[in-house]
């Protein structure tokens, strides 16, 4: 009778633990920068053309937690909304990172990577372009990692932003969406 108790109660704490681990947030984190801070310069652009590109284009160290159910694939957004006047700039489009792969090394996209499917940046390129903010206000860089039903090579390569939007969420069609987290850090030129 005692074992039948004990097994229940087994049960039970393993029906919590999988309940309490579906509850999770998805959530993306950076140990180069927390949410809402200053990034460092490290983290910012490098081209002698361009003397707001101060940095050394090191990509930020990114993780993921909490990862929704069903999730075959991520994609990661970093886009500046207040650069070219308003217009914005898609500084990184990345998509088809396996379900195994939950984080990046700081330095690790800053070039091209065979962990994920390059998309199209406005800068053109397919891995991780640093800011180039001007003196004044800092920008706001937003990352967003997504959590998608897509398999990890089932885009094309070279997909812009607004590209990878529409075959997320196609109109009239059904989200390949699971969830999204998102990170903002800030960065100006330094003075």
């Amino acid at each position: 009778m005692l074992s039948r108790h004990l097994l229940a109660a087994g049960a039970l704490t393993l029906a919590f633990a999988a309940s309490a681990a579906a509850q999770t947030p998805f959530t993306l984190t950076s140990q180069t920068f927390k949410d809402g801070t200053m990034m460092p310069r490290k983290v910012a652009n490098k081209n002698a053309q361009n003397p707001n590109c101060v940095g050394d284009n090191v990509s930020p160290q990114l993780s993921w937690t909490g990862v929704p159910a069903g999730t075959k694939s991520f994609a990661l957004l970093m886009e500046d909304p207040e650069g070219r006047g308003g217009a914005g700039v898609h500084h990184w489009v990345a998509y088809g990172i396996p379900p195994n792969v939950t984080s990046f090394a700081e330095g690790e996209v800053s070039k091209e990577s065979d962990k994920y499917v390059g998309g199209k940046s406005t800068q053109g390129v397919g891995f991780y372009s640093g800011p180039c903010t001007p003196p004044g206000t800092p920008h706001h860089y937003t990352f967003v990692v997504v959590a998608t039903d897509f398999e990890p090579k089932e885009l094309p390569p070279g997909l812009t932003r607004e590209e990878f939007l529409a075959k997320l969420v196609p109109q009239g069609g059904m989200s390949h969406a699971k969830g999204s987290a998102g990170l903002v850090g800030l960065f100006v030129k330094p003075q």
